[in-house]
């Protein structure tokens, strides 16, 4: 009676974890027999666990066949996991790239097989995103920085050590936003873009032939996650 509580509670705390988990998580039974799917499973394929009870696991990643679980079966009594990268398919008919990774556990059945699949499109589409905006960082006709919450430059753009006459970020990077941009209201729009705002400022500036013309300074929080302000970004446009 003990021994079976004791299993109770094991696989109770085990469907804790696994409700928690950040990647989908596919049990099955020792022949890829579908027995459950986590929520972020349900999310990733559109299916519940009512949905797919007792269909083959290939239902969700195709190629895995029967055959293919026997062969997993054999290569995991040498490995503690195995790793596959697969094409994934969802309710609705759309598929995604992951990387699944195989192992076994004890949950219902002696050997019953866990599927933990990862999204690697949606890795792959941020990294995407990421580097679009290093592009657009870097080809910006305007001149861009990002400062710390110490107001140290972080980054600038080639259009920003052009528009100060730098030959290279070593100029700059590391040193205090004050060192290149110390009048007023310039410092105060940093602690108050730190502080939250966006700020848009234009003025007159001196021109290298001796003219004036109209300067736009804008300044805006650099947020990490929802509310957490970690520096600020900006840019500076000739207009």
């Amino acid at each position: 009676m003990t021994s079976m509580c004791a299993r109770q509670d094991h696989k109770s705390l085990y469907r804790q974890l696994m409700a928690g988990m950040y990647d989908a998580l596919l049990v099955t039974d020792p022949n890829g027999h579908l027995i459950e799917l986590n929520p972020r499973a349900t999310e990733y394929f559109l299916y519940k666990s009512d949905d797919v009870w007792d269909k083959p696991v290939a239902m969700l990643i195709p190629g895995v066949t029967a055959q293919m679980v026997g062969r997993i079966r054999k290569g995991l009594d040498d490995s503690r996991h195995i790793m596959l990268d697969a094409k994934c398919q969802r309710r609705d008919g759309s598929t995604f790239a992951a990387e699944v990774t195989i192992s076994v556990i004890d949950l219902i059945n002696s050997g019953d097989l866990v599927f933990t699949v990862r999204d690697t499109e949606r890795r792959r589409k941020k990294w995407q995103a990421l580097r679009s905006r290093a592009n657009a960082f870097d080809n910006s006709q305007s001149a861009c920085f990002v400062c710390d919450s110490d107001r140290l430059f972080l980054a600038v753009n080639p259009a920003f050590l052009a528009m100060f006459g730098l030959a290279g970020e070593a100029e700059v990077l590391g040193h205090p936003f004050d060192e290149l941009m110390p009048d007023e209201p310039l410092p105060s729009f940093f602690d108050r873009a730190l502080a939250g705002e966006r700020l848009t400022y234009r003025i007159a500036a001196d021109t290298d032939k001796g003219g004036t013309a109209e300067v736009e300074i804008q300044m805006a929080p650099d947020c990490h996650g929802k509310d957490k302000i970690q520096g600020v970004v900006g840019s500076v446009l000739h207009m």
